[in-house]
């Protein structure tokens, strides 16, 4: 019996091989909890330049990268890249191999290349693009969120706006004239409709917007700010708030905000790398501009790209093993 036709009808077994970053890890292991029944996550070792150039040299496969191998193998971060074609050849091209994002060599390596709506990379037959991002939300994890933070967050009362605050990129500080303008919003729909506020800020925000906030609604019982002490509320906001409220630093949090199926708010700080991604789903409908508006954006239903690419990863390997379900 071939592999394929074993992953067909047996449990499926995948890894995650990430370069080790949180964002990393959420989308290679969201999608393989979507598409496989054991899921191991592991970390590319550091390679050398020789591994970046294809008939030049290979990645040693050393360490927990050893046989058996896995039946798909769903890689992100660019460091993950000549690992990925090691195992593909190691397997004798048995094991799946999906890349999130732009792998940037050996992409004949991959069965699939999962890139965003704004990477250059084109669509083709192993090319999936998708105008969010991977991620491992799913109903049943924010089912799971709302029962433990429904007694903690459940006092502040309705109607709720959860708010996830993020971070410095490269070449683009969050500033406090970003935290205010944040603010001035926040402050409008709470005037001007009562609703209560879930502020998770994250690891990267800056402490001196973290303090400005904590300043700006000091005594507020309808406000809830986390101090980054004890376990972060960000599931339990995602899952209990009425419309959400994201800043557009981190493709990951609008992703997982959108997932949601709640209305979306998104305070734009113009982060050039994500232009393109933050038009689209405003084009699309997905998502609005933050302004402090007391009108709640329109609901949309639930968009997962998790969901999408999970599907077209399972037509593919049946598509392999010549089955039609």
């Amino acid at each position: 019996m071939s592999i394929f036709t074993q992953m067909a009808h047996g449990p499926l077994t995948a890894w995650a091989l990430t370069t080790g970053e949180d964002g990393m890890r959420t989308q290679a292991r969201g999608l393989a909890r979507a598409v496989a029944d054991v899921v191991v996550e592991k970390q590319a070792p550091r390679s050398t330049l020789l591994e970046w150039l294809p008939g030049r040299g290979a990645a040693r496969l050393t360490g927990d990268l050893a046989p058996p191998w896995p039946d798909i193998l769903i890689t992100c971060g660019r460091r993950s890249v000549p690992y990925a074609a090691a195992i593909k050849r190691a397997s004798l091209g048995r094991t799946f191999t999906v890349h999130v994002q732009d792998p940037r060599a050996y992409r004949d390596q991959f069965d699939l290349i999962v890139a965003m709506d704004h990477d250059s990379l084109a669509e083709g037959p192993r090319v999936m693009k998708i105008a969010t991002a991977l991620h491992d939300i799913t109903p049943g994890s924010l089912q799971e969120a709302a029962r433990v933070w429904r007694d903690r967050l459940g006092s502040l009362g309705r109607p709720l706006a959860g708010v996830a605050v993020g971070g410095d990129l490269r070449g683009r500080p969050f500033t406090l004239a970003d935290g205010e303008r944040l603010i001035a919003g926040l402050r409008r729909l709470r005037c001007e409709t009562g609703t209560r506020l879930a502020i998770t800020p994250s690891r990267r925000t800056p402490a001196d917007v973290i303090a400005l906030l904590r300043e700006a609604f000091r005594g507020d019982p309808g406000v809830y700010v986390w101090n980054l002490e004890g376990e972060n509320p960000y599931r339990g906001i995602l899952a209990l708030a009425d419309r959400l409220v994201v800043t557009t630093d981190s493709v990951s949090m609008v992703s997982e905000a959108i997932a949601t199926g709640r209305p979306v708010e998104l305070l734009d700080l113009d982060f050039p790398r994500h232009r393109g991604f933050v038009r689209r789903l405003i084009d699309q409908g997905l998502a609005r501009r933050f302004e402090g508006r007391p009108d709640p954006p329109i609901a949309i239903a639930r968009h997962n790209a998790t969901d999408h690419v999970a599907a077209r990863v399972r037509r593919l390997i049946q598509a392999r093993t010549g089955l039609s379900g």
